[in-house]
């Protein structure tokens, strides 16, 4: 036998006190056996942690030719190493399906003489592999030691990583359960191992040549570890990767913890921002420290959950997007500082919300007027059902001034008779004429919006125009009535 530490299935077989006969899989038995097992059941599969040899009397074996090839399929697929049959007990003839299974996948099948206790086979299993398990042990306690340097905090996840798969003797991969980065610095599993990924986290941990365990985070099973082994190096086994998955759920810890710190101190630099009483040289200075690129022109959004979604996931995308951010929270709504780049506006809308942007701007600009567009493009966006508006969309907005008290004469003068009116029988006439206008006058698709008749929609088209005195059939008044809504709806906004 080796005096290594690793035996292997063909060590086994050329053991004299042992006797076995290969029945099939010969081009298997090359793998490395870490330990001995009988078992009977016919899916012993949830309590294996693989390269075991499951031995058996026959009574796990099944008769029918389909349950025979399943069978050995689910002992392949778990990362058994080999099966072991006792000779002229209760093994059932052996089927062709089994057997072709066993050639085709390489998967050793062996038969044990009667007079072949399996005890003694354990015993020279246990025997060969007593120096591996104490390598195992000691690549244990060094893995412990990570936690060390994630408390040291003076290595970076992909250092940390490298060095536990040195120790470990498997190339490391993690991800996410949608399959996407988890840990800076480590890689996602390539496209030909991304099908060992299992769908739930209670997945048995064996995978062929290797093993993949959950890794926990804030909110439940965050993604995997995926441990593969490595040419030429000794695999640590399955304790050891389970104890890497420990230090990976420890480190997404720390990472989502310091992300917490960094949003909050984000969320008190917008606030001061909004209020206008920071100076340029502080807003540059802590833009800095969030990642925003020097001289970035920037863009302020107000996004609106729709009822039932997370408003946390908007910092999370941009996040994961790598996209600089400033998120605070107030009634119900989130200010959103970016940088004005088309990516950056694209995850921002990629969500169950709403969501209304300003112009942009430089950094160390005044907020006010910023706050003011995103106020009036989250309120058209709100009120026109789209999911995302810009403020300069509207290009009819530009020849507006941006005194409010001009505004506010302009609605007085084209609207004030009817918003007086609505408010005295409870009309919706005001509504009824900003949904036609931003349908373009089409009055099928704005009575559906509004879900009224196409007859009563143009009926309170009729009823605006006695009101006001404006036939909208006059492009003057056409113009001077859309005017009079955006100026009303900016008001609204401030």
């Amino acid at each position: 036998m080796p005096k290594d530490g690793v035996v292997r299935v063909e060590d086994l077989l050329r053991s004299p006190a042992l006797q076995l006969r290969l029945i099939a899989g010969e081009s298997g038995t090359s793998r490395r056996v870490a330990w001995a097992h009988v078992s009977e059941l016919e899916d012993p599969t949830p309590w294996l942690v693989g390269a075991e040899m499951i031995m058996t009397t026959g009574i796990a074996v099944p008769d029918s030719a389909e349950r025979q090839r399943a069978y050995l399929e689910r002992l392949d697929d778990a990362g058994v190493a080999c099966l072991a049959l006792s000779e002229q007990l209760f093994v059932p003839p052996l089927t062709d399906p089994f057997v072709a299974a066993a050639n085709e996948r390489g998967f050793p099948v062996v038969e044990v003489p009667l007079p072949v206790p399996f005890m003694a086979i354990s015993q020279e299993v246990a025997a060969a592999v007593q120096v591996d398990t104490g390598q195992r042990l000691n690549a244990q306690l060094q893995v412990f030691g990570a936690v060390r340097w994630l408390a040291a905090g003076d290595l970076s996840t992909g250092e940390i990583f490298a060095r536990l798969e040195r120790l470990s003797g498997y190339q490391l991969y993690a991800c996410t359960t949608q399959r996407g980065p988890l840990l800076d610095g480590v890689p996602v599993p390539p496209p030909e191992h991304t099908k060992l990924i299992p769908g739930t986290p209670t997945s048995p941990p064996t995978v062929p040549g290797g093993y993949v365990m959950p890794v926990s985070g804030p909110r439940g099973t965050a993604g995997y570890i995926l441990a593969m082994e490595t040419a030429d190096a000794a695999p640590a086994g399955v304790s050891v990767v389970q104890h890497i998955a420990t230090v990976a759920a420890l480190q997404l810890s720390m990472q989502a913890h310091e992300r917490e710190m960094l949003r909050r101190e984000g969320a008190e630099t917008l606030a001061e921002m909004l209020r206008g009483v920071l100076d340029t040289a502080v807003v540059t200075r802590r833009l800095a420290v969030h990642s925003f690129p020097a001289d970035a022109r920037l863009l302020l959004a107000i996004v609106r959950p729709n009822p039932g979604a997370d408003g946390d996931t908007v910092a999370d995308t941009l996040a994961h997007g790598g996209f600089p951010q400033l998120v605070l929270r107030q009634e119900g709504e989130l200010y959103v500082l970016i940088p004005d780049d088309r990516a950056a506006r694209a995850a921002l809308a990629d969500g169950d919300t709403v969501v209304g942007t300003s112009l942009p701007f430089r950094a160390g600009a005044s907020l006010r007027v910023a706050r003011r567009e995103a106020q009036w493009a989250i309120t058209r966006a709100i009120e026109s059902g789209r999911a995302a508006v810009s403020y300069g969309d509207d290009r009819t907005g530009r020849w507006l001034t941006s005194e409010s008290a001009d505004l506010q004469a302009l609605v007085d003068d084209v609207l004030r008779a009817v918003i007086d009116y609505d408010d005295a029988h409870g009309g919706d006439l005001l509504q009824t004429i900003r949904t036609w206008l931003e349908h373009d006058r089409q009055t099928d698709k704005a009575a559906q919006a509004l879900h009224i008749h196409p007859n009563t929609l143009l009926y309170r088209v009729r009823r605006f125009e006695q009101i006001t005195g404006r036939s909208l059939a006059s492009t003057e008044a056409l113009a001077e009535t859309w005017l009079a809504l955006r100026a009303a709806a900016t008001l609204s906004a401030q």
